[in-house]
């Protein structure tokens, strides 16, 4: 019968030929024990099969390593750039990366964050709204809480985003520069979305004067959604020039839908996406779209932490990494 002993630092520590606290230090910066010394501890890890236990450390420290990213939808997803940016960049500074799906309930959403919380995480990153209470039990903690893909005006503690709104307006401007004057747009009933719904419409409305026809989104996102506005545009009295969509892949699904009806993009009607996803450079059209800096997030929240772990102050609560219009073949 196997043992049922677990082998223990102390274990590693008489095969290694090395005190327990040099091994315990070798495990929490690897850095400072000699090449030789750290080398003979890596052998007898492997020889005794020892594993640290983490939790018992985090505890102690009454830290972790553990960063918490909060999205809505796993699939399809926005935020499913900057989150692999985000993982890459948090595992490569040595943190334990987990996403939570909260499937746009407000309660699930918070029930994850309490979690975290519990666990005592280094950080939780969060996509969406968050109570006044439990905006309190965050700051009340030792847990970093970074806002993403959002400007708002009483961060938790740090947000790391762009302004809808003025997505929002940047695309009303792109739209009239480039000669089209019946613009449909298609709107996400989050927060966000509607931000940059109000953004174009303020805008469009000082510039031309002209009224903007509107579909509606269902959340959570479903497939055939495409279909279902490519429908409703079709029903129009006068049908629109270009399409405003929400993200790059329903704007490749009105483009799919346009064509199978004989339609031409843009001649017949433009399209344009949202987050330049790797699909708006492949598909052909190629998709106009709004570009987000996911790598200078993802750079941006690293930094942020590693500052936060040094004890140095965070002057700077809300960054804006800003975005662009990528103009292509389809508007």
């Amino acid at each position: 019968m196997a043992s049922t002993t677990l082998p223990t630092l102390s274990d590693v520590a008489k095969a290694a030929s090395v005190s327990s606290a040099t091994v315990s230090r070798y495990f929490s910066n690897p850095d400072s024990v000699a090449t030789k010394t750290a080398e003979r501890i890596r052998q007898a890890v492997l020889e005794t099969g020892y594993t640290p236990n983490r939790l018992a450390g985090s505890l102690a420290s009454n830290k972790s390593q553990l960063v918490s990213i909060l999205i809505p939808q796993l699939a399809p997803s926005l935020f499913i750039e900057t989150i692999e940016a985000l993982v890459s960049k948090l595992s490569s500074a040595g943190c334990i990366v987990t996403v939570g799906v909260t499937e746009f309930d407000a309660a699930h959403n918070e029930a994850l964050i309490m979690a975290a919380l519990a666990y005592r995480a280094k950080a939780i990153i969060v996509t969406g709204e968050v109570s006044d209470e439990v905006r309190k039990f965050i700051r009340q903690s030792s847990t970093t809480a970074i806002e993403i893909w959002d400007l708002p005006e009483d961060p938790i503690d740090i947000a790391v985003g762009f302004s809808h709104w003025e997505i929002g307006r940047s695309l009303a401007q792109f739209v009239r520069s480039r000669g089209y004057t019946r613009p449909h747009f298609v709107t996400n009933p989050g927060p966000r979305g509607i931000k940059r719904r109000n953004g174009f419409l303020e805008e469009w409305q000082t510039g031309t004067g002209c009224d903007v026809t509107e579909s509606l989104m269902q959340l959570p996102f479903q497939p055939g959604a495409a279909r279902r506005i490519f429908a409703e545009i079709q029903r129009l009295e006068e049908r629109p020039d270009v399409v405003l969509c929400g993200p790059d892949w329903m704007a490749q699904g009105l483009i799919v839908e346009a064509m199978h009806f004989g339609l031409r993009v843009p001649e017949d009607i433009a399209v344009i996406g949202f987050g330049n996803s790797a699909v708006a450079s492949e598909m052909r059209p190629t998709i106009t779209s709004v570009d987000i800096d996911d790598q200078r997030i993802a750079e941006t929240i690293a930094e942020i932490l590693l500052n936060r772990d040094r004890g140095e102050e965070i002057r700077e609560k809300v960054v804006n990494t800003g975005f662009k219009i990528i103009a292509r073949e389809s508007a």
